[in-house]
């Protein structure tokens, strides 16, 4: 188990549960690079994979303290990592899921893009905060974000860090659908997904 996720296989998907102390299940340098390094392990799997993190936060994205410290040339490369795990779950050779509940940010949004499919609790709410902070998102979001819900919102998500709540995310299509309980239903498309794929 990483001190940052746990993965645990299920009957018909594989479960991974970001992890943090505190909580906001921060993207940190080691949490990416372990994230990759599952991932390119869990490829050989031929179940979904769902993602989630608990009932307050999906995640906050990456730790901010951390982005501060970081010299240009880190920073540079901090990014193409982080680009490295998202396109590592877009391309994955079955679906990936997102299962969220509560916030959804920043790089932790750029992470549910990267899935296929995305199931929110009617409780999430989502945002890239990071234009109130002077930053900009270099894992993919600016990319994914307007193919998604068109660039006139993107662009209010991400120059003015505007938040959207999950009845919001469902109609403008960043979400495809709103759960009481986001792991069980993304758990109820694996299993139908493996039906088909076995048929």
């Amino acid at each position: 188990m990483s001190t940052s996720f746990e993965i645990s296989p299920h009957n018909n998907s594989v479960v991974l549960r970001l992890l943090s102390e505190d909580g906001t299940n921060r993207l940190t340098h080691s949490c990416v690079a372990a994230l990759t390094r599952s991932f390119g392990e869990l490829a050989h799997t031929s179940k979904p994979v769902i993602i989630a993190g608990n009932a307050k936060f999906f995640s906050v994205g990456a730790d901010l303290e951390e982005i501060a410290a970081l010299t240009a040339p880190a920073a540079y490369e901090f990014s193409k990592m982080g680009q490295g795990l998202m396109n590592a779950i877009e391309h994955f050779p079955t679906p990936v899921y997102a299962a969220i509940e509560g916030y959804c940010m920043g790089g932790g949004l750029d992470l549910a893009l990267s899935c296929r499919h995305r199931i929110a609790s009617p409780h999430a709410i989502f945002g890239h905060r990071g234009a109130a902070l002077g930053l900009i998102t270099g894992w993919g979001g600016t990319q994914r974000l307007p193919r998604l819900i068109g660039k006139s919102r993107a662009l209010e998500m991400l120059l003015l860090a505007a938040k959207i709540s999950a009845e919001d995310a469902l109609k403008s299509g960043l979400i495809d659908a709103i759960a009481d309980d986001p792991l069980q239903e993304a758990e109820s498309l694996a299993t139908r997904f493996r039906a088909i794929d076995s048929a």
